[in-house]
């Protein structure tokens, strides 16, 4: 295994960018920048061996200055949606920024995959990780206690790519960490993801109201469109006349994980039958964002002069359920005083 680091230009700010690449010996390659701490590429092999990258993206650091989308992005203080843009905490209320209507989406600003990331390298036989960190102080995006972030990505010998999310905080806070890569296992310039296959470990999800912010409901996925408990093509219910999917223009939802939470469990299955691509979802998060892409504006700028519509790529974002800050009922997100955040996803890369 070996990795690598080039320059990845400079920000408007003045502050100069890295790219890292880990390699394994199977051939496998992962980029990353310390600017936001974004997955850049995941170059996999297919049923014949052929590489290709399978991550939406950019080729510099202006696209990921400007990523709207989110591609490749470490996403915080608090991933999704919070409602009304605000939360109550040991008596007080907080105000967050309103950057999707009325309510808070993914942290709001300074956006965590734009800002710059102390970064360290420990190599191991079979495992190379690549670890980001900093402060974000107390009161960033509204949020109290000044909290330390690691988060720290590591590729095997078996093609797992491996986040480890930490952060403790001084106060009494509200955590909420995911990655939201865009995947497409026919190469991110390849056009939609409606033929892909998805499987989810899930037997309920969490319906919202017409700004998707959870009614604090767990429906059964049992007769509707939302049951992926065996592998489904995305595009057979994408259209289907569901409320849920019209809201969201396709699937943006929570899937309420069946898994104990005690140990880092299999919870999803994205398939390529073309390619023989498929990548496996571990976690020991409660809930997973399935997103494909609905609201995505063409991208005129990505990778190798890629142009991304909508569809073209599928996330799977673990994470506490959305507004769980705000939600009885749902698992907590608030994180106690020098209390340990400590979560585990694992992106599994294999060809059948």
């Amino acid at each position: 295994m070996k990795i690598t680091q080039k320059p990845f230009g400079k920000t408007k700010n003045g502050e100069d960018a890295t790219l890292y690449t880990i390699t394994n010996n199977n051939g496998m390659k992962i980029s990353f920048t310390d600017y936001g701490a974004n997955i850049v590429s995941i170059i996999v092999p297919d049923r014949e061996g052929n590489f290709a990258d399978v991550a939406l993206g950019y080729s510099n650091i202006q696209g990921y200055e400007n990523n709207g989308p989110g591609f490749g992005s470490f996403i915080g203080r608090s991933a999704n949606r919070i409602k009304g843009a605000k939360f109550e905490l040991n008596g007080k209320v907080y105000n967050l920024q309103k950057n999707e209507g009325e309510n808070n989406l993914h942290g709001g600003t300074p956006a965590y995959n734009m800002v710059m990331y102390e970064a360290e390298v420990y190599k191991e036989e079979d495992m190379i990780s690549l670890e980001f960190s900093r402060l974000s102080p107390d009161m960033e995006q509204g949020f109290p206690g000044n909290l330390d972030i690691t988060v720290t990505y590591s590729l095997t010998e078996n093609n797992e790519l491996v986040i480890e999310y930490h952060a403790v905080s001084d106060k009494d806070t509200v955590v909420n960490l995911t990655n939201h890569s865009y995947f497409n296992l026919s190469g991110h310039n390849s056009g939609d993801i409606l033929d892909h296959k998805v499987w989810i470990k899930s037997d309920k999800f969490t319906p919202t109201t017409d700004d998707l912010i959870p009614t604090g409901e767990l429906r059964d996925v049992e007769g509707t469109p939302m049951d992926f408990r065996t592998l489904k093509r995305i595009g057979d219910d994408i259209d289907a006349d569901y409320g849920p999917l019209k809201q969201a223009g396709g699937y943006d939802h929570n899937f309420v994980l069946n898994i104990s939470g005690d140990e880092v469990e299999k919870v999803a299955e994205l398939v390529d039958e073309s390619t023989g691509r498929v990548m496996e979802v571990f976690t020991d998060m409660p809930g997973l964002q399935f997103y494909t892409s609905n609201m995505l504006s063409p991208v005129e700028n990505g990778k190798d002069g890629a142009s991304y519509g909508k569809k073209a790529g599928a996330c799977f974002e673990t994470q506490y359920f959305p507004n769980a800050c705000n939600t009885a009922g749902f698992p907590s997100s608030v994180l106690k005083a020098g209390q340990g955040y400590e979560f585990v996803t694992i992106y599994k890369f294999l060809c059948k």
